[in-house]
């Protein structure tokens, strides 16, 4: 009985902020102007289909940069001494202690025309480049900043990883390449999963680092919700049909994700 009243906050919370909000964006998507029941808002959503096919397209794409770059990384500190590994964290953690909105700022001094990066590239006689206002400065913003949330996510599971599993896969005959991907890989592939999704979900459903970085050539999803809402295009009902399609599509990629990551793996 305890129990049950110490969870009557977190209940309240999940339905004053969460199902709420979202019978909202249902009751929106499914009405017009006038109130009435109608599915055009949600029919209109396709004529939007290249701005998902470049959203899921781009987010992919930072999703698999960040998992090539924070799966070293994420091992190499779980094999770290415990004394070195809490200083390496903080390292990682440091760019998210900045503002979201300076730290994207800072990418487009970076990569502008007469940016840092092309003022360099200039003096070597290879530039400069046109880097702003593509596709590849948002999935670079994007890496950047969402990297943390695939190195946290594998660092815990691999952390967990007991260094005689290794020894032992080793004396049995496995080459590094084998330890990797028959022992390493398997045992981390709840992390593999979460980072996956943490990463992905905010990257397809980003509006700041494609309007700053991408320039009005780059319209995402996030942009295109944010300009029902708030732009000159006011329209809420298109846009929270543009929502619920959104949440479906994510909530089908998050049940795809969850079949590779079984329950009932143990960490040695």
């Amino acid at each position: 009985m305890k129990l049950k009243m110490f969870s009557v906050p977190y209940l309240v919370w999940m339905v004053i902020f969460i199902l709420v909000p979202l019978l909202m964006v249902a009751y929106f998507a499914f009405t017009g102007e006038d109130g009435g029941f109608t599915l055009s808002n949600v029919s209109s959503v396709g004529q939007y289909a290249n701005i998902f096919v470049r959203s899921i397209w781009l987010s992919v794409i930072a999703t698999v940069i960040c998992l090539v770059i924070a799966y070293p990384v994420a091992f190499i500190l779980s094999r770290m001494e415990k004394h070195k590994q809490g200083t390496m964290l903080m390292i990682v953690m440091l760019p998210m202690w900045m503002n979201f909105l300076l730290r994207t700022y800072a990418w487009m001094t970076l990569l502008g025309n007469n940016g840092i990066i092309n003022n360099i590239l200039e003096l070597i006689g290879i530039g400069p480049f046109k880097l702003i206002n593509t596709s590849g400065a948002v999935v670079l913003g994007m890496v950047y900043n969402y990297l943390p949330f695939m190195i946290l996510p594998l660092y815990s599971v691999m952390e967990k990883i007991d260094k005689s599993v290794l020894e032992a896969a080793s004396d049995l005959g496995c080459n590094s390449r084998s330890v990797l991907f028959r022992v390493i890989v398997p045992l981390s592939l709840p992390g593999i999963t979460s980072g996956i999704t943490m990463v992905f979900v905010p990257a397809i459903s980003t509006f700041i680092i494609s309007r700053m970085l991408g320039g009005g050539s780059n319209l995402l999803i996030g942009d295109l919700i944010e300009m029902q809402f708030l732009g000159n295009s006011y329209n809420p009902h298109l846009g929270a049909a543009i929502s619920l399609v959104l949440m479906v599509i994510i909530l089908v990629i998050m049940t795809i994700m969850n079949q590779f990551s079984p329950d009932d793996q143990v960490l040695i």
